[in-house]
């Protein structure tokens, strides 16, 4: 039996060793309560990098959040940025942020990028983009803006922003906020895009099953509101049915299952206070009319990326949800029973690493971005 107290003394050196100098990798195996794993580091010396979408050759596309766009090779090597990506607002919370592949990229080599896109007067608002690969992974060609949140405000912060697609062949884009109490309470209003979930076919058009087409003062692409900044979403392997996580204030970070046309309550229930400690909204936790968590953590992790494991390396975890944590600097493993968290683990808690996302390769192993300056790539793969 491997001793885990050694190994997590190893790893926290190495992690140690990496905060000092800026150039360890990190290169462990980690004894966690279902699987032995290594961990392994693909790539490096990327700033903050945000999103990553495997290519069919095993390849992946990364996106910094400065607003450069990478091809790293199945080998690990990092190419210079890629030509074509649109223009981003970088500042904090901002840039270029998530990255997916259109469900016929085999055919059409489309990539999707999400990101804060500069609008008059110092305001932004999320956006999405999409354009087509070159042959020789080096540029996106004919990009369009296919869906720009609206207002556009004064704000640098809660952009939300990850992209899921359906098997439908939907696009999910979540949309924070944007922090700040003086337009928060748009994630209440129909006719924002703040603080929620919208889904729009590929090509930006809005489906006529979406909840409030044809409504009255309701933006079309809205599928749920009373979001605060969900910057995790997977599609649940066996329902198909999106799951969302998001920020919550000084406590709160919740996993909702958002359904067509429901009410998450955010700004006006939370289980978490604003940072000044006074209460968010109404104090209460929840109320009529409001659809509650699945699940909640107070304190907060600061859930970014998500990923439901459906692979066959690591036998033990199928089914279980993965989070990427940023506050507690580690991987968060949830055990489910159909739609309840039965169990938690959190792994690379040692690393001393914010976890920005997490995604699966095809070959079952994980694929993890750490959110620094000096950014990695990491991979978790069993180990022998």
């Amino acid at each position: 039996m491997v001793n885990l107290r050694l190994i997590l003394l190893t790893l926290t050196a190495a992690a140690a060793a990496t905060v000092a100098s800026g150039a360890a990798a990190l290169d462990v195996v980690l004894e966690t309560e279902k699987e032995r794993v290594r961990v392994d580091t693909i790539a490096r010396g990327l700033e903050h990098p945000w999103g990553i979408a495997f290519l069919p050759d095993g390849s992946a596309l990364v996106t910094e959040r400065p607003g450069r766009l990478r091809h790293i090779a199945a080998d690990g090597a990092l190419s210079e940025p890629l030509a074509g990506v649109p223009r981003v607002d970088p500042r904090r919370q901002g840039g270029l942020l998530d990255v997916a592949l259109d469900p016929d990229f085999a055919a059409n080599r489309l990539v999707y990028l999400s990101y804060a896109e500069p609008g008059p007067d110092n305001t932004n608002s999320t956006a999405v983009a999409r354009g087509q690969l070159s042959a020789d992974a080096t540029a996106l060609e004919d990009v369009t803006v296919i869906f720009s949140q609206k207002p556009k405000l004064p704000s640098t912060m809660h952009y939300g922003s990850r992209l899921v697609f359906d098997r439908a062949g939907h696009l999910f884009v979540t949309l924070g906020e944007r922090s700040n109490a003086r337009f928060r309470d748009q994630a209440q209003d129909l006719n924002s895009h703040l603080g929620k979930v919208v889904r729009i076919f590929p090509d930006g058009s809005v489906p006529d099953d979406n909840p409030f087409v044809g409504e009255p003062n309701a933006l079309p692409e809205i599928w749920s509101l009373g979001h605060r900044n969900p910057q995790a979403a997977a599609l649940h392997p066996e329902t198909g049915i999106l799951w969302a996580i998001e920020h919550g204030p000084r406590g709160g970070d919740e996993i909702n299952i958002p359904e067509p046309g429901k009410n998450y309550g955010w700004p006006v229930v939370s289980f978490g206070v604003n940072y000044d400690g006074s209460p968010v909204g109404t104090g209460q936790t929840d109320a009529p009319g409001f659809a509650d968590p699945i699940y909640q953590w107070t304190p907060v992790i600061a859930p970014s990326g998500a990923a439901f494991y459906t692979g066959d390396v690591f036998e033990a975890w199928r089914g279980d949800l993965f989070v990427g944590g940023l506050a507690v600097r580690a991987l968060v493993r949830l055990e489910l029973d159909g739609d309840s968290v039965v169990h938690e683990e959190r792994i690379l808690q040692g690393a001393n690493r914010r976890i920005r996302d997490v995604e699966q390769a095809s070959d079952g192993s994980f694929y993890v971005l750490t959110d620094a300056r000096n950014g990695e790539v990491l991979r978790l793969s069993p180990a022998e």
